[in-house]
Order: C-alpha cells, then sequence, then structure tokens
C-alpha cells in the first residue's frame, strides 16, 4: 500500500455501519430494504459488526447460510464480523448445543472462502497469514478498515475464571493483527484507522481500573497504539446495543484520548445504521450520521 498523500480538494467515501440484526422474523424482512436503501445512498462499503441473530435462535446451518445469502445480495460490498451469538455462545442447549468451533469453522467456510468482500459488488481484501480468515483489511482512502475476531461474553475468555484455550489460541494473533495493521498504517501515513469487530470491551472498567480479563490486553495495546498515532482511530463495535459516538478511552492518567472515537452500532429492538463518512478536510476525520429504520415519518 502507498503512502497517502492529501489531496488538493476534498474527498469523501461513505460506510455503513450495522450489527446485532436480524433478530427476529420482522427485523429479517427488514434488513433487506434497509439495505437496499443504504446501497441507494452509494455508499461505499457496508461493515455488519456481528452478531446477525438472537442469543437464544439456534446455530443451524439453514439459519447461517439464510445470513449468507442476504449479505452477499447487498448492492453494495459487505464486510462481515463474526459476533457471540454465531459461534462462541452456540454451545448454549437453545442454541443447538454445538460445538462453537465446528460452528465458527462453518462460518469462515461461508463468508470468508476467498479473500474478497461479501455482495454483489465485491472488494479486495488483505487477509492475515494463517487460520484466521476473518482477520481482513481493505483502504479506503486515506483510512485503514481493519476486521478483528473479537466476540462478546468476555471475548469467550472462560465459564470458570480460567483462560479457555480457545482465548490463548486466538487472543495473540488478534493483538499480531491489531498491531500489525497500526503499523501499516504508520507506515503508510495514513490519516485513519477503523477497527471493526462485535464486543463491547468495556472502556468504563478499564477506566475504573478493572478490565474485564477477557479485554484486557486487548485495552492496553489499543490505548498504546492509539496514543503513538498521529492520526485518528475510530472503534466500530455492537454488543451492547446502545447507538453511540463517544470518546470513552483514556490515558493512564484519565485523561480522555482526543485522536479516539467510538461508535456502536444500533441493535436489537432498534433498527438503524450509522453512516461513517470520511471528509479530507474534516478536522476530525470522520462525520457521523444516524438514521433508524424504518424511516420514521415527518
Amino acid at each position: 500500500m502507498a503512502a497517502w498523500t492529501a489531496p488538493a480538494a476534498a474527498e469523501t467515501w461513505r460506510v455503513a455501519l450495522i450489527g446485532d440484526t436480524p433478530y427476529s422474523s420482522y427485523e429479517r424482512a427488514e434488513l433487506p430494504r434497509m439495505l437496499s436503501a443504504i446501497a441507494d445512498r452509494h455508499v461505499d462499503l457496508i461493515a455488519h459488526i456481528g452478531d446477525f441473530k438472537h442469543g437464544g435462535d439456534r446455530c443451524d446451518d439453514a439459519l447461517f447460510e439464510d445470513r449468507q445469502r442476504l449479505f452477499d445480495d447487498s448492492r453494495a460490498p459487505l464486510l462481515f464480523v463474526p459476533g457471540d451469538n454465531e459461534w462462541s455462545d452456540c454451545h448454549r442447549p437453545s442454541n443447538g448445543a454445538y460445538d462453537p468451533l465446528e460452528r465458527l469453522a462453518r462460518l469462515r467456510a461461508l463468508f470468508w472462502p476467498e479473500p474478497r468482500s461479501l455482495g454483489r459488488r465485491q472488494l479486495e481484501l488483505e487477509r492475515q497469514a494463517g487460520t484466521y480468515p476473518e482477520h481482513t483489511r481493505l483502504r479506503l482512502g486515506p483510512v485503514l478498515f481493519v476486521t478483528l475476531n473479537i466476540p462478546g461474553g468476555n471475548n469467550n475468555f472462560s465459564k470458570n475464571g480460567e483462560a479457555s484455550d480457545e482465548f490463548l489460541a486466538r487472543n495473540p494473533v488478534v493483538i499480531d493483527w491489531l498491531r500489525d495493521s497500526f503499523a501499516l498504517a504508520r507506515r503508510d501515513k495514513l490519516a485513519g484507522i477503523a477497527l471493526l469487530f462485535q464486543a463491547n470491551p468495556g472502556f468504563t472498567n478499564l477506566a475504573m481500573g478493572v478490565p474485564l480479563p477477557g479485554y484486557r490486553q486487548l485495552l492496553d495495546v489499543l490505548r498504546q497504539e492509539t496514543l503513538n498515532f498521529p492520526g485518528q482511530v475510530l472503534v466500530v463495535h455492537g454488543d451492547s446495543h446502545i447507538n453511540r459516538i463517544d470518546q470513552p478511552l483514556r490515558d493512564t492518567h484519565g485523561k480522555p484520548v482526543r485522536n479516539f472515537t467510538r461508535l456502536e452500532t444500533f441493535g436489537y429492538p432498534l433498527m438503524g445504521w450509522t453512516l461513517a463518512i470520511i471528509d479530507s478536510e474534516t478536522p476530525g476525520l470522520f462525520r457521523f450520521e444516524t438514521h433508524p429504520w424504518p424511516v420514521p415519518l415527518p
């Protein structure tokens, strides 16, 4: 990737951000309409930040295949990031008592068989080397977009207080991809980096000095890398179903990290999408618009 140079005239790129949907038959019927309305806005990319089903629904092949067809029918390129509802929580009896790693393997076969986005118009992706094809990245203008498999539920850390074997295998891979992506953004002098993952990692817990164990290293590295990055950092997640845009990351002295923004997507029972506009002339690089769905009557 070549170094980015600011254009002489303003340029913009548009990314639609969604997650934690569809959770019901109503949302399943509405989501194709919402994706079509998003495509009508001529977005460059749609990103779904995981949890494409209700936490109580079964993790059956038929549901996975339905979501793959739904996302692949998008008229705009679509990135998907896996959430806990579709793999790490699939051991629940209500979910079909599946082996979570078997379900993750099925997701990989359906959603990441090749290093390309979903959608009728696909974008080429760079994938992390190894066995985590869901870890991808691409550039839109001056911003590097990075996907990471970080599920809710304490990052699949454990059920008994001890770190799980799965967490111990995946977490170093996540951290390596995070560090490598920041290094790439610095090397190419990019104006921003956007990190896409499902979990709310607990910024409030971090500020109080009691981070959840499954997210402790992630947040420490994220803070270090953000403080060492001259551009803007955007984290997009779902999980807690609170649509918001804020600056919750604090440095070790408790002061807000000013080049960091968190965006949480709409989530069940409220549908909607957030438009992130990358604007080369905006001091903060990003502008945002929130769009509830269905569109409210005037």
